[in-house]
């Protein structure tokens, strides 16, 4: 009787703790694959998509596609329990596809940079981690109220963050990448584009004239510098106004966001050293 009653209450325990039986997870994007692993539950991960690089547990895992082009046929062949899409990512035709085939497929959507942390305790719970979830959640909280505490008041820079050389492409105040420049006391020259993203000319940057320009380090490098050298002698064109970031990072939606929003900070801090 007495053992009856301890494992009553052990499982009631579980319960009250959102645990569940152990998952066989598939995740559509890389950052999910960082925020499953975030709250406790990589040894539940079976497959990932390419460019999951992070962390190391993950990145081993097999890939079934990209984030853009599933491949329906390599997701069933790892029986996933649970499917998880990128609510802004994943195509909706691949999304009917997998529930079509039975697959039970939850999407995750995050909007701005504290969703990360409110996902984290909700995915906590849906996977029966809900203390670890809880405990990743505060900590990203923590670290986002640090960042933004330690950038407040610092003086404005329009910037420019460039992607590519040729053509050249940027993005929009809808980007959480523009998120991340406002926290570091940015402000994106090219805001009010009309879509997430846009090829924009030589003319038109000229006329922003920003006075930073952010660029991920796996751009190449010396197509940046030909395209600058051409808009010479811009202000922009200067490399030493030039400020390089883990693109990895700062895109990333998971709290590893956190490290890039630091990198970009510390970038933008230079230039106003240097500009005194």
């Amino acid at each position: 009787m007495r053992a009856a009653c301890v494992l009553a209450g052990l499982l009631l325990g579980l319960i009250a703790n959102g645990a569940a039986a152990s998952e066989r997870i598939v995740v559509l994007a890389p950052h999910l694959a960082e925020l499953v692993c975030a709250v406790g539950a990589c040894d539940e991960l079976v497959g990932v998509v390419a460019y999951t690089d992070a962390p190391p547990a993950a990145a081993r895992l097999p890939q079934v596609g990209s984030a853009f082009a599933v491949n329906v046929e390599a997701v069933l062949a790892l029986r996933p329990s649970l499917v998880l899409a990128w609510g802004s990512g994943t195509p909706a035709a691949t999304v009917e596809r997998l529930r079509g085939v039975g697959l039970r497929l939850e999407i995750v959507s995050i909007g701005d940079l504290d969703a990360i942390g409110a996902e984290l305790a909700v995915l906590g719970r849906r996977l029966g981690h809900a203390d670890a979830g809880r405990a990743a959640a505060g900590d990203y909280a923590r670290r986002l109220a640090a960042l933004r505490e330690r950038y407040r008041g610092r003086s404005r820079l329009r910037v420019f963050y460039q992607l590519e050389s040729g053509p050249v492409y940027t993005i929009n105040g809808s980007s959480p990448i523009s998120a991340a420049l406002s926290l570091c006391g940015g402000d994106n020259v090219f805001a009010a584009l009309p879509t997430i993203s846009a090829v924009v000319s030589d003319e038109v940057v000229l006329a922003a004239d920003p006075d930073a320009v952010v660029v991920a380090d796996d751009e190449d490098a010396r197509g940046i510098d030909a395209y600058w050298r051409r808009l010479a002698p811009a202000r922009a064109a200067d490399p030493a106004r030039r400020v390089l970031v883990d693109a990895d990072a700062l895109t990333r939606q998971s709290p590893r966001v956190l490290d890039g929003i630091a990198q970009l900070c510390a970038g933008l801090d230079r230039l106003r050293r240097d500009a005194r």
